[in-house]
């Protein structure tokens, strides 16, 4: 089984696919909305992380190997937080 981990260590991969942010939302459920029945909030938290083919190069990394996405990103807010993370 060493023997797989050790061949990433020399192994460049291209991924193509979508890349996102996976967001994740932590806190605490005070109520039931009267408007509709759904839960409101109380965050204390907020956290985005690289999903989609953008983990699965994380994952490459991970185990060390060079990952070189290719995807397209959007010129706005979101993608300059993608880029950054």
């Amino acid at each position: 089984m060493t023997d797989i981990f050790e061949k990433f260590n020399s192994l460049n991969v291209m991924i193509i696919g979508d890349v996102m942010m996976d967001s994740y939302i932590w806190g605490k459920v005070e109520r039931v909305s009267p408007e509709a029945p759904v839960p409101v909030v109380k965050v204390s938290k907020k956290e985005n992380r690289l999903g989609g083919a953008a983990n699965v190069a994380l994952n490459i990394q991970s185990l060390g190997g060079k990952p070189f996405i290719c995807a397209i990103i959007g010129d706005d807010k979101d993608g300059a937080e993608f880029l950054s993370l």
